[in-house]
């Protein structure tokens, strides 16, 4: 049974850090891909940090780069999304979700490769 279990989500000021995690178990973790999405209310989930098997490769949305790191611990099973000068509209229900990637050891920024999705954590940032 495979289970993906975000925490580190909560309520942070605007200019604050959250770190979040996940651990995976089920699965060959170093195999896949695993990726960190986020669904604010009334919005399309969408993809905001991604990072390849090895975590030689990573990939980030727009409005995050510069400010979000995402990281994987292979030996842990646990894939991180360091939260950096955290802005209102970072607020959503964040997810992470693994994935495989083929032969190739890329960041998957797509949904629709990802397999497996974990129930989500809830970050608010107040203004």
């Amino acid at each position: 049974q495979v289970q993906l279990v975000e925490s580190g989500g909560g309520l942070v000021q605007a200019g604050g850090s959250l770190r979040l995690s996940c651990a995976v178990s089920g699965l060959t973790f170093s195999s896949y891909a695993m990726g960190w999405f986020r669904q604010a209310p009334g919005k399309e989930r969408n993809v905001v940090a991604a990072i390849s098997r090895s975590a030689g490769k990573s990939y980030y949305q727009d409005s995050v780069k510069g400010r979000f790191t995402i990281s994987r611990d292979n030996a842990k099973n646990t894939v991180y999304l360091q939260m950096n000068s955290l802005k209102p509209e970072d607020t959503a229900v964040y997810y992470c979700a693994a994935g495989r990637s083929g032969n190739y050891d890329y960041p998957l920024y797509d949904q629709a490769p990802y397999d497996y999705w974990g129930q989500g954590t809830q970050v608010t940032v107040s203004s």
